[in-house]
């Protein structure tokens, strides 16, 4: 399976990079993985425009799912469409939240997406076995395991630290972690990971690769989230980039 990074920033779009969106591909098959704010802007320029097949929203927070909200002109009024409905699998509330930011007067988005709650479990999505379960958010939040041919990626979601985490990474040959705090200071308690705290677990669940998301650049630094991550874990660390694709 190939990873694109569509967007990566954290909490709101950065300068160079959107938020969070990851393009997973296999047997032609593509796989999005939350569509947070600008990256419908990135996955028509690294993707295109109609490159997904179905969609999965770790949780409903504007970061991670509010250009699901912009595709629905896409789907609806392009020139060749409207397009068949989009599979979306996502947490409780998400096709009323989602309609209610395209427009309270045009009732639900049934003719663009086709729903299914999320719950912790493993299901299949296409050609992946995918298997989620719920991480440390303030709001309804889903961490997740993709696995094909024998290879795993795991994506952290927003999260704290917690044992569901580390069930999810175990053994993934990439993790896709978020970093939004810096080491060092006092962060407000469970909402997010450090650069070590992701290197932790990272060692903890002897995980191949680390690949760190969500910084937030703009108040964040990226030389120190990396250096401590890569103090807490002896294997291959990188900072996600918009546009870098990955190979599993």
């Amino acid at each position: 399976m190939r990873l694109t990074v569509l967007g990566c920033a954290g909490s709101f779009p950065g300068p160079e990079a959107a938020c969070s969106a990851y393009l997973v591909e296999a047997d032609g098959f593509r796989l999005l993985i939350d569509f947070g704010s600008g990256s419908l802007s990135a996955l028509q320029r690294y993707a295109g425009i109609k490159a997904v097949d179905a969609i999965l929203l770790s949780h409903l927070h504007c970061d991670h799912m509010l250009d699901a909200v912009s595709y629905v002109v896409v789907r609806r009024y392009a020139p060749d469409g409207p397009y068949p409905a989009l599979p979306v699998y996502a947490p409780a509330g998400a096709p009323e939240r989602l309609a209610a930011a395209y427009s309270h007067e045009e009732g639900p988005l049934d003719d663009v997406y086709t729903f299914y709650g999320l719950q912790p479990g493993s299901f299949p999505i296409g050609p992946f076995t995918v298997s989620v379960d719920r991480v440390n958010h303030p709001v309804e939040t889903y961490g997740v395991r993709l696995e094909h041919e024998g290879k795993v990626l795991t994506y952290s979601a927003d999260t704290a630290m917690c044992d569901s985490l580390l069930r999810l990474a175990h053994g993934a040959d990439l993790f896709l972690c978020e970093a939004s705090y810096l080491d060092g200071v006092d962060n407000p308690p469970g909402l997010h990971l450090t650069g070590r705290e992701a290197g932790e677990v990272a060692t903890k669940a002897s995980v191949g690769k680390l690949l760190l998301t969500h910084l937030v650049t703009a108040w964040g630094s990226e030389v120190e989230t990396f250096e401590a991550a890569a103090s807490a874990f002896a294997g291959p660390v990188e900072i996600a980039r918009p546009g870098a694709r990955y190979e599993v």
